[in-house]
């Protein structure tokens, strides 16, 4: 299993996707933010989809360069038509300019379709924290990707549909929540299938509606089904799924589940609130210390050593794999390998 550095990781993303036709301005803004998903421990939306996006790019399905059409805006507000560049450079741009209306209007709030895969969703409200205040992304797919079983039903009728909020805090380490509304991300799937995994018990069912531990059986034909979120109360994951749904795709225009669409797309919600408006920010940091710590003081349970916050986790990897390097499975390494001879890079060097 080969090891590498946050640098030579992100060198050998940006050549393969220049070498595929992505513009030198956007090539380093999409390989950053795919070594930022390796760095934080979640593999699948890192460099694991680097075949994915060269074979959108060959298929027309991602077109690099596209401009970022701004449709309808207010002063808190804009729809935003992406016509279908990479979804992490139209994120990282609506993004940037939620924060900027959130600091004349308090809240603003950025829908977009016509988007392709924005990747992890964590990195955009991660920008608001940085900049003092909080930040949510909300995401569905476009009427595409129905991995996700309706509680009670065998067979896929929704995506994964995440939501992801961050808060910053006084020590710099934004507290963050990025979840999908089902029980794992299709992504971990596609890691499972790689490493040659099985999966836990809970993630998926069959084509049968079985209980199944092979990931394989998300791809079978017929298909199984992911499981929404919370297990014998996953009536709160499906529904917390159906409204983003509506959130990400029926505002935004990019079509929710059931609307025939085929093609793979993120309908975006981005909302941006300046703590400041509210609240001094030092009071607000105290209030959140407070919280923390307050919840930091529970006994652990059996088989716990602490109690965490959300992005905890994500925070401690991204130190450890800065200092000990990123560890790339040996097929998902083969992949990328075999897509840089396809566009041109006989051997990789880095």
């Amino acid at each position: 299993m080969p090891n590498f550095t946050q640098e030579q990781l992100q060198k050998i993303t940006t050549d393969i996707f220049e070498a595929g036709g992505v513009p030198t301005d956007e090539a380093p803004i999409v390989a950053e933010l795919l070594v930022a998903s390796n760095l934080t421990g979640h593999d699948s939306h890192g460099v694991i989809r680097i075949p994915q996006y060269i074979g959108f790019i060959e298929s027309g399905l991602i077109q690099p360069g596209s401009p970022v059409e701004i449709e309808s805006e207010s002063p808190s507000h804009a729809l935003i038509n992406g016509n279908w560049g990479f979804g992490h450079v139209i994120a990282q741009k609506a993004m940037t300019l939620a924060i900027e209306k959130a600091k004349s209007s308090t809240v603003s709030a950025i829908s977009i379709y016509n988007c392709n895969h924005i990747g992890r969703i964590g990195s955009y409200p991660m920008l608001a924290a940085e900049a003092g205040m909080i930040g949510i992304t909300i995401v569905n797919a476009g009427g595409a990707a129905l991995y996700v079983a309706p509680f009670g039903g065998k067979e896929g009728r929704l995506a994964t549909n995440p939501i992801a909020i961050a808060s910053p805090t006084r020590n710099g380490h934004p507290i963050l929540l990025d979840i999908t509304s089902s029980v794992v991300a299709q992504g971990k799937i596609r890691v499972a299938v790689n490493r040659g995994d099985s999966v836990p018990l809970g993630w998926l069912i069959n084509s049968e509606g079985e209980p199944t531990q092979n990931p394989q059986d998300l791809m079978a034909s017929p298909p199984g089904a992911l499981l929404p979120l919370g297990g014998i109360v996953g009536h709160k994951g499906y529904a917390l799924g159906l409204m983003i749904d509506i959130l990400g795709g029926a505002l935004s225009g990019a079509g929710c589940s059931g609307s025939g669409n085929t093609r793979l797309q993120n309908g975006v919600l981005m909302i941006v609130l300046d703590i400041a408006k509210f609240t001094p920010l030092d009071e607000f940091y105290e209030r959140i210390d407070g919280l923390v710590a307050h919840v930091k003081t529970s006994p652990t349970a059996p088989g716990f050593d602490e109690i965490l916050v959300p992005g905890e986790i994500e925070a401690r990897q991204t130190e450890r794999r800065l200092r000990e390097g990123i560890p790339i499975d040996d097929e998902t390494w083969r992949q990328i390998q075999e897509t840089a001879a396809e566009v041109g890079i006989p051997e990789l060097k880095f």
